[in-house]
């Protein structure tokens, strides 16, 4: 299961790495498939298992509490996302999109960062 967090930290680290090189590719995808189902699902599942996966392996990390901690707000950013419903998560992605956009490089970095921290915190 460790491989597994590892793993999702390996790819936002990814993903905050294209934001800072292009933030359209990324910002564009979701510009393109903000209509899709499938966008809305995978949200609310990958925070969902990214969030138990983290609660479950927090006493393996170099940071347990801290670990645990984004797991729980990973499970109630899940929670949240699959109550709204589609049509407002739509919006919310497309309000977010517009503001975080002329900002897009310094998210990158940040992603970037909680990617590394993510592997980081499980590589020993």
């Amino acid at each position: 299961m460790t491989l597994l967090i590892i793993l999702f930290g390996a790819l936002i680290l990814l993903a905050g790495i294209i934001i800072l090189v292009n933030p359209d590719i990324i910002f564009g995808l979701f510009r393109r498939h903000i209509d899709e189902p499938w966008l809305h699902v995978t949200a609310v599942i990958v925070r969902l298992i990214l969030g138990v996966l983290l609660i479950v392996q927090s006493d393996v990390s170099r940071f347990p509490l801290v670990i645990e901690i984004i797991g729980w707000i990973s499970i109630v950013a899940a929670v949240f996302f699959a109550v709204i419903g589609r049509n407002k998560f739509k919006r919310f992605i497309s309000r977010t999109l517009s503001l975080l956009e002329p900002y897009g490089r310094a998210g990158g970095l940040l992603a970037a960062g909680f990617g590394a921290f993510l592997v980081y915190s499980f590589v020993h």
